[in-house]
């Protein structure tokens, strides 16, 4: 068993006792909440530049303690005064450190000083009652590994998203998985640089699956963007914007790090 086939064993486990009949009419309510800021999609277009969206991780199974206990809400504060277009959030206990509480107290701070920048719940998406967890908790985006995940699953997810007025992050890994992700019409799509079997990391993943995403199609470069030549690569193979977690988590100036990551014109 690879990692990504481990972590989504433990996931199915974990939310077995909170899975139930999800009603579209629920979903509907949801999406009909008017929700101050930009769309997550919106807010990763940024004419001249890459957007970068910045993650709260406190720690990952390939490194193991990143910034172990720092309060997501701080962690936030400094990535929205540092400038970032949008966050993400983990919020994965077993193997990331992180708990739906993290996403619930970001939007909530954000909400009481007047910062809207739209949140990502990144998780291992299996059932749509984490979707109507992440709309509860103020989250914008979702995430869809397209590895982990069969057709009928992803079919089933992305429809929940859409009618709780969640964008949904597919994601991919290689040629294959971005024919499959294709096929749903996505909005947004990255290409993780992880291999989320072997947790190895390789730049090149994001310079042979980006150019081959159609016009339309926002396009993130994810993992392994540490530098601003490392974002140079990115910008150049065609992403519109960078998921960034533990460069973030572990710069000593995030501001400075975001403004390299920029890469403006």
């Amino acid at each position: 068993m690879d990692k990504l086939s481990e972590i989504m064993a433990w996931k199915a486990l974990e939310i077995a006792p909170r899975v139930r009949p999800v009603r579209e009419s629920e979903l509907a309510r949801l999406g009909s909440i008017r929700r101050p800021g930009r769309a997550f999609r919106e807010a990763l277009r940024q004419p001249g530049r890459l957007a970068v969206i910045a993650e709260v991780k406190r720690a990952s199974p390939s490194v193991g303690a990143i910034k172990a206990g720092v309060d997501a809400v701080e962690q936030a504060r400094l990535y929205t005064n540092a400038g970032a277009d949008a966050l993400s959030v983990l919020t994965d206990e077993k193997f990331f450190a992180g708990k739906i509480a993290d996403l619930w107290d970001v939007v909530d701070f954000q909400a009481q000083h007047q910062r809207h920048l739209p949140c990502l719940r990144k998780d291992f998406m299996l059932d749509p009652v984490q979707v109507v967890e992440a709309a509860e908790a103020g989250a914008r985006c979702i995430l869809l590994i397209v590895r982990a995940l069969d057709d009928e699953r992803l079919r089933r997810l992305y429809d929940a998203a859409s009618l709780a007025g969640l964008d949904a992050l597919f994601e991919i890994h290689d040629e294959r998985e971005l024919e499959r992700a294709l096929a749903f019409s996505p909005k947004i799509l990255g290409v993780n640089n992880r291999n989320l079997g072997t947790f190895k990391i390789d730049l090149a993943f994001c310079e042979t699956c980006l150019p081959q995403v159609p016009p339309g199609i926002v396009k993130v470069a994810e993992s392994g963007v540490r530098t601003g030549e490392d974002a140079a690569r990115m910008k150049a193979a065609g992403a519109d914007a960078l998921l960034v977690g533990e460069a973030l988590m572990r710069a000593d100036d995030p501001e400075a790090l975001l403004s390299e990551l920029r890469q403006e014109s």
